[in-house]
């Protein structure tokens, strides 16, 4: 009998400790003495997520076309990169280079990739060349060009224009997770017609060949003239739905949300050469956009 005792106390002294073993240690107020809300005060609060979107990289790159390259804000049919709304230095512009890193650190921390004429199809390659630079700030402006081709016919499709967007980006991304991406909008090119066609000069000087498909018989407003420039307008209003579409699908790219396109430019911001490229006030102006975009908490 006192045998089948210690048997049953045994048994259930082992049940005991099974049940216990099974609520934790905590059950029994821990291996070490302490509970584990006194753990966590030790320990401190967590540290904070890092932001994905960092408003004060060290190094920033561009890519794009003329636009970025001050073409024709300095002087006739020449590219202007100091007056670069991107990476400038010109005290004028205050380039959102100088804006973010310093005039002196721009000088030796940013870098312009951007090729007159360039259209999205070449922007893998300059996205490859900014890349092997490891910058922490790529800027894009590009497409203006997809649109500005011979004829409205002659514009890059949609879907090409997508794929080659993508295709930039995935350069970049292999060789720097990282970098952060702003991507402008394409600019009003319709808005440009109406401004620079009240320019007797502006109008000869695109009849030189500059953007056909929209500035092409500048004064023509029958309805064959109308209906290639909304063409053209909607072709770029295409444009910015995949620059905006495909921006979003990456946590580090921002789209400027239309805001180079709603830019309500005049005269004062046209090339007085050509009245379709940015003059040196209109890179100013475009740099302070950017700036707005890119230190904004929110995309």
């Amino acid at each position: 009998m006192r045998m089948r005792n210690r048997r049953a106390r045994a048994g259930l002294a082992v049940t005991t400790a099974a049940v216990l073993g099974l609520a934790g240690c905590d059950a029994l107020g821990g291996g070490d003495g302490s509970s584990s809300g006194s753990r966590a005060r030790q320990a401190g609060p967590s540290p904070s997520p890092t932001p994905l979107w960092d408003s004060s990289p060290s190094s920033m790159a561009a890519v794009g076309d003329s636009i970025t390259r001050g073409f024709d804000a300095c002087a006739v049919l020449q590219d202007c990169p100091e007056v670069s709304w991107a990476t400038g230095d010109s005290a004028e512009v205050k380039s959102l280079a100088v804006r973010l890193l310093g005039a002196s650190k721009a000088a030796t921390h940013s870098w312009n990739y951007a090729v007159t004429g360039a259209r999205m199809a070449d922007l893998p390659g300059q996205m490859a060349r900014a890349a092997a630079r490891k910058p922490q700030l790529v800027t894009v402006m590009a497409g203006a060009n997809d649109a500005c081709r011979n004829s409205a016919a002659a514009m890059t499709p949609v879907a090409d224009f997508r794929a080659e967007f993508e295709d930039a980006l995935g350069t970049l991304r292999r060789a720097v997770p990282t970098a952060q991406v702003y991507v402008t909008s394409v600019p009003n090119l319709k808005r440009l017609w109406a401004q620079g066609r009240t320019s007797a000069l502006g109008k000869q000087v695109w009849k030189l060949g500059i953007c056909p498909s929209m500035l092409g018989d500048a004064d023509a407003l029958d309805a064959a003239a109308t209906e290639r420039r909304d063409t053209v307008q909607r072709r770029v209003a295409d444009y910015n739905t995949v620059l905006e579409e495909v921006c979003a699908k990456d946590e580090r790219c921002r789209f400027d949300g239309g805001a180079v396109y709603d830019f309500r430019f005049g005269t004062d911001q046209l090339s007085h050469w050509d009245w379709f490229h940015p003059s040196t006030d209109g890179q100013a102006r475009l740099a302070e956009i950017a700036y707005r975009k890119v230190v904004a908490k929110e995309r």
